[in-house]
């Protein structure tokens, strides 16, 4: 991928209208791993309303195995339990060659 699907998701997050987003992935170079808020979060985004939206992205292909990972994550009763929204959002590029994200929601 050209861009990462983090970067395209910030993208499409503002372009969305979230003002407040932040990216919850970060590199360990101790472990040599990236490590996720709650080990499941790339991404939270927070809207004007005080909506808050969890982001799991990956390519499209990948989007299986993250939404199996959710399931089996430990903090995923807690965070339901807290009203976020929670999305996993896998990027492709369509037949003219421009990225889309199909959206699943794990909420």
């Amino acid at each position: 991928m050209a861009a990462s699907p983090t970067q395209l998701t910030l993208k499409k997050l503002r372009d969305d209208g979230y003002n407040t987003v932040a990216i919850t992935e970060k590199w360990n170079p101790h472990a040599r791993v990236r490590q996720d808020l709650y080990q499941c979060i790339d991404v939270l985004a927070i809207s004007d309303e005080g909506e808050v939206l969890a982001i799991q992205c990956t390519s499209k292909s990948n989007m299986s195995a993250r939404i199996h990972k959710i399931e089996d994550n430990e903090h995923i009763s807690n965070i339901r339990a807290a009203g976020w929204q929670f999305e996993v959002w896998g990027w492709f590029k369509n037949k003219q060659g421009r990225w889309e994200v199909k959206i699943a929601d794990v909420s």
